[in-house]
């Protein structure tokens, strides 16, 4: 028992060792899907969380050895991100020409979220720092923990909604939107954008470059249009 408490401690330590868990994790996650027939259900993001915060917790890891062994990761997330705006110059005319219905579709989006999550944190009778920070949970991850911090919400708590909610777009967004007969890459794209998952606009990415597009701009413009109207809201 010693001898294996001894190997445990070693490889903790070791940055290389979450590293492969994570990418370990994800990959079963992937093979869990296609076991699936693909089903968005069986999201590999989902999966690999699920079993990474298992084994962080059952052997009592620090979060903070975990993050910083998977800095790497955390990295090439803002590569990623940029990386959408290549089919988005590609489909820039396109973009353009449909700029008032984005616009629209935007502040409706927008704005449904700012205040959907406050009115049900004082529907529930929660505090203001938590209505606070559920304003800006649309917004990708690093935008809304940011304007939470600013606006006197919580980061962390604001981050977990961003994630959770980034997740559940994934899963259930583009069967909600196949159920109501949009089938349109663009509708699909921006909806991804502006729901501000990342999976959701990688999933939409890697089936057609058009929505690609779209759920460039979606991101991009909802996560500056959250921080306006977040920052009113705040005021009042």
């Amino acid at each position: 028992m010693v001898a294996i408490e001894h190997l445990w401690s070693s490889l903790g330590a070791t940055p290389m060792f979450w590293l492969a868990v994570t990418l370990a994790a994800y990959e079963l996650g992937n093979t869990l899907q296609r076991a699936c027939g693909g089903s968005t259900f069986a999201s590999p993001v989902l999966t690999a969380i699920i079993l990474v915060a298992s084994i962080v917790g059952m052997t009592g890891t620090d979060y903070r050895v975990y993050f910083t062994a998977t800095q790497l990761i955390n990295f090439l997330l803002g590569p990623a991100t940029v990386a959408l705006a290549v089919p988005l110059a590609r489909s820039a005319r396109l973009v353009k020409e449909n700029v008032l219905g984005v616009g629209l579709a935007l502040l409706a989006g927008s704005v449904t979220s700012i205040l959907s999550g406050i009115g049900l944190v004082w529907l529930f009778g929660g505090s203001r720092a938590v209505a606070l920070s559920m304003a800006p949970k649309a917004a990708t991850t690093p935008v809304a923990a940011a304007v939470s911090s600013q606006i006197g919400g919580i980061p962390a708590l604001t981050a977990a909604l961003a994630i959770v909610g980034g997740i559940l777009a994934a899963v259930v967004g583009q069967k909600m939107l196949a159920k109501m007969n949009i089938l349109d890459w663009r509708a699909h794209g921006l909806a991804a954008g502006v729901a501000g998952s990342g999976i959701a606009a990688a999933q939409v990415a890697a089936r057609n470059e058009l929505g690609a597009a779209f759920a460039a701009v979606g991101i991009g413009l909802n996560g500056a249009l959250i921080g306006l109207v977040v920052s009113v809201v705040a005021q009042l």
